[in-house]
């Protein structure tokens, strides 16, 4: 047997040249320590899996695992190293006494290796063993929990931490940081920050990505000035995390400042960074822009074609993401199930249901990739903005899995749009029968019992609401100006310019009416009057927000707002009229997508 190793093996560990000696009847010989050093450093030494595995297979033929109880742990180690843990952890577990040391290394190998529940059993058994948890224990038990989205047990493996004297440790609490980030408490996150007597970029990147990734936008662009201001060199995480919440922010000013910054820093050449850069572009409204972009990125990988296929989805130009597709896989980059869900939505806002009906089709076909429920939804949506309701519906029956809620909202979202009420009440009375607790179904609910003037059902909607403890999302609009985010709710009189703006908003629709606007009035939830309705709706979020950009924006600057939700049937029609009275280009991002409005018409010509 050969092994590749530098060290010299022990004599006991070599083959007998005597034909006549075997394993079991080897001399029981005392060993020496230097003997146990040796065979240690030997298992050590072995590189590769295969001889590592020669090595221990020759330990265990000639006992010498009972003669010498250390080498377990030493095979448990090298085992660990290569990373082999489902040879690893049975022998772990066939060791008398595990050290701390051991503990660790194998807690670490299971979270580098994805086997997260296994390292926080071994965390726990550890405990259980009488050991104590070190500083080196904590990090890698938390990143499991992290991983796992257990916040329960992060918080167990935090008071332990205190417990035991380790939570001051500059490692832990960074690992404690991004465990309440990744779980979603940026509260106790932001907390175990502010107690760190030392911070590394590791702590600051693991603040700044948390609060991207649960939505709080402006906390973290507040939090990279902060660092900024600290003088910590950034990473490419922490601007990642940056150009992210610029795009949800629709912040375009503060978006051209992080890229420059990327460019200062030299990571516009990071194909991350770069698609990025474009999405944040996409999303601020800047398409020319992100194009631009787009097109200086030399090795474009699948995120990166895919997040160009959105971008043309969001803007409504369908053909274009269709050319998008074509070139990447021209390119010989494969489309991922990413890429099919931007291309069919831009398909479905742009009423391609012909061209979307060819794509979900070669998914499988052509493409190997298996429809999964939200390619279903997009097909449904497809469908159903086309007017093609009886079509959606046989779609639904014939689906491989069950639908779930989204698929028929789809559905009853496309019965609203069109007038279908029979079918949509039909549609909404099996929707109100499953448990769920997404906030926007009830208000489509809502919206449909309204339309048939059956404000019982409606009272009935928001009881469940209550009864359910659903929140209904409050409309937000945002706006950029002067470098600062200006935000606007339904009929908000929070703002400084509130007055202002309301004075000029009244005077504007004296001006929309002159010209033709009438108000949809079924917009409005409420079981009152037609004038109660029509003021309702003319203080909704966007119109404020667009109303304070024409008051403080030099004449000829283009308008952009973003807002959090669906933008509704009145107020896409009144945007139009004010387009065209104040001879200026607005767009508006909503939930969905985007809205360009100049001359009084919008870029979707009303197919949203």
């Amino acid at each position: 047997m050969r092994i590749l190793s530098n060290a010299k093996a022990p004599k006991e560990f070599l083959p007998s040249t005597d034909a006549s000696a075997s394993p079991t009847t080897a001399s029981p010989a005392v060993m020496c320590p230097e003997t146990i050093t040796t065979v240690s450093s030997l298992l050590k030494s072995c590189a590769r899996p295969s001889h590592l595995k020669q090595a221990h297979a020759r330990i265990l033929t000639l006992g010498l695992h009972r003669r010498i109880p250390t080498l377990l742990s030493a095979a448990t180690l090298a085992y660990l190293s290569l990373g082999l843990l489902d040879s690893a952890l049975p022998l772990f577990r066939s060791v008398p006494s595990p050290s701390p040391f051991l503990f660790n290394m194998a807690i670490r190998a299971c979270a580098a290796r994805g086997r997260f529940h296994v390292a926080l059993r071994l965390y726990s058994t550890l405990l259980s063993s009488g050991l104590r948890p070190d500083k080196f224990t904590f990090p890698f038990a938390l990143r499991s929990c992290a991983a796992l989205s257990d916040l329960r047990v992060g918080k167990l493996l935090h008071q332990h931490s205190l417990c035991f004297g380790c939570a001051s440790d500059l490692f832990v609490a960074a690992a404690l940081v991004d465990m309440y980030s990744k779980c979603g408490d940026v509260f106790c996150a932001r907390q175990t920050f502010d107690k760190m007597a030392n911070r590394d970029l590791v702590c600051w990147t693991s603040m700044i990505s948390g609060y991207a990734h649960n939505g709080l936008t402006m906390e973290t662009l507040e939090f990279f000035r902060l660092m900024q201001l600290s003088s910590v060199k950034l990473n490419r995480v922490s601007l990642l995390s940056a150009l992210l919440a610029c795009g949800r922010l629709g912040a375009l000013r503060g978006g051209e400042c992080f890229h420059c910054l990327a460019i200062k820093t030299r990571f516009e050449h990071d194909v991350l960074v770069a698609t990025a850069v474009v999405d944040m572009y996409v999303k601020c409204g800047n398409l020319e822009l992100a194009r631009l972009m787009f097109d200086r990125i030399d090795s474009k990988d699948v995120v990166c074609w895919s997040t160009m296929v959105a971008g043309f989805g969001y803007h409504g130009l369908a053909r274009e993401a269709i050319s998008a597709f074509d070139n990447m896989v021209d390119d010989g980059v494969m489309p991922n199930a990413t890429t099919f869900t931007s291309l069919l939505s831009a398909c479905s806002h742009s009423g391609l249901s012909e061209e979307g009906r060819r794509f979900f089709d070669s998914m499988n076909l052509k493409y190997g990739i298996e429809p999964k429920m939200n390619h279903y939804a997009c097909m449904v949506d497809i469908l159903g903005r086309a007017g093609k309701l009886q079509e959606a519906e046989e779609f639904i029956k014939q689906m491989p899995m069950e639908p779930d809620t989204s698929i028929w909202v789809s559905l009853l979202g496309a019965c609203r749009i069109h007038g279908d009420l029979d079918l949509g009440e039909k549609i909404a009375d099996k929707i109100m029968n499953r448990d769920h607790n997404h906030a926007g179904y009830f208000v489509l609910l809502s919206n449909v019992y309204a339309a048939k003037s059956r404000w019982t059902d409606v009272e009935r909607v928001r009881k469940l609401m209550v009864g359910r403890r659903v929140n209904k999302d409050q409309g937000i609009s945002l706006i950029e100006f002067n470098n600062q985010v200006h935000k606007f709710g339904v009929d908000d009189k929070s703002h400084p310019h509130s007055r202002e703006i309301c004075a000029y908003l009244d005077r504007l629709s004296v001006r929309m009416k002159q010209l033709g606007y009438v108000p949809l009035v079924d917009f409005a939830l409420h079981d009152v009057d037609d004038e109660s309705k029509e003021i309702a709706l003319s203080y909704h979020s966007e119109r404020l927000a667009i109303v304070f950009g024409l008051i403080n924006m030099n004449p000829g600057t283009v308008i952009r707002v973003t807002k959090n939700l669906r933008v509704c049937g009145d107020c896409h029609n009144a945007i139009k009229f004010i387009s065209k009275i104040e001879s200026r280009v607005i767009i508006v991002r909503d939930a969905n997508r985007f809205h360009h409005f100049e001359g009084g018409i919008c870029s979707c010509h009303d197919h949203w």
